[in-house]
């Protein structure tokens, strides 16, 4: 080996070292700048290729610095995860606090609502029951004043009809116990003319009977009529009473409606005790003593 070649060897392998050591030195800073970046997104594992560094050689294991700037960095990013997956489920959980809030509230504001209808619909029918009931007391009221008018107004017509009576002439049959033998008008052998009257034949003896009050004009034998009363009335009408076995009365007398003023009897043209009654209006003008009778209240 000759000096010339000697010479530049030591050169090159002490610039070779200082490559070495350089490039060495920045491997090294670029393993803890990638275990940094790794460490902040989160990965597990930190290596750098050949292709970055030019060779094909693994790059060697983090420093305890290194590593635990690796592993702070992987507990604050759990942290901030637990942190974030709190904070998700504290506003979840309000989310849904807030719902059923609203949901209490809507269905509070339903059961008002209902509870508002109800006293409503109970109000009502509580004035509708009140309103029936006062009609119901005002038709009672109306149909008990109706009765109560249609009462008074059949006493005030009893007591004016009672007043009416009371000052109408009080009229009576002439006699009892009899039966009717003949009618006005009838002919027949026994008679002269038609029957002037009405023919009421009882037991002999039975009381005759004045049918109205009124003044005795005559109480004297008369011919075929026998004994004979006639009785005039306030209004000029004139009632004859025949045929009586007796006077109970005489001319002037002053009677009452019922007041004796004879018997049956026989006397005059009879066949039978009986009692001959006559109406004559006027004093003069006969007429049929039934419908007379009748329209004056009494049926013979």
């Amino acid at each position: 080996m000759s000096p010339q070649n000697d010479v530049p060897v030591a050169p090159r392998r002490a610039a070779k070292h200082r490559s070495g050591r350089r490039s060495t030195g920045r491997r090294t800073q670029l393993i803890g700048i990638t275990a940094a970046l790794a460490a902040a997104a989160g990965t597990t594992a930190v290596g750098l290729s050949s292709s970055a560094t030019g060779s094909s050689t693994a790059s060697p294991g983090l420093s305890p610095s290194q590593a635990d700037a690796l592993t702070a960095a992987r507990v604050e990013r759990r942290d901030l995860a637990s942190r974030d997956a709190g904070r998700i489920d504290l506003s979840l959980e309000a989310t849904r606090k807030a719902q059923a809030e609203k949901a209490a509230q809507a269905r509070a504001a339903r059961l008002a609502a209902n509870a508002t209808l109800t006293q409503r619909r109970a109000l009502a029918l509580a004035a509708a029951k009140a309103a029936a009931a006062k009609k119901a007391a005002a038709q009672a009221r109306a149909l008990a004043a109706a009765k109560a008018a249609a009462i008074a107004k059949a006493k005030a017509a009893a007591v004016a009809e009672a007043e009416e009576r009371a000052r109408a002439p009080k009229v009576v049959l002439p006699t009892t116990g009899y039966r009717l033998t003949a009618h006005f008008g009838e002919g027949g052998s026994r008679w002269a003319r038609n029957h002037t009257g009405l023919d009421f034949a009882a037991p002999l003896g039975t009381s005759i009977r004045s049918v109205l009050a009124g003044e005795v004009i005559q109480a004297s034998y008369a011919g075929a009529y026998g004994r004979q009363v006639k009785v005039r009335h306030a209004d000029g009408t004139v009632t004859s009473y025949s045929h009586m076995s007796e006077f109970a009365v005489s001319v002037g007398d002053t009677v009452a409606a019922g007041d004796k003023v004879g018997a049956i009897g026989v006397t005059g043209n009879t066949t039978g005790p009986h009692l001959h009654f006559e109406v004559l209006l006027g004093g003069d003008n006969q007429v049929n003593p039934e419908p007379w009778l009748r329209d004056r209240g009494v049926n013979p």
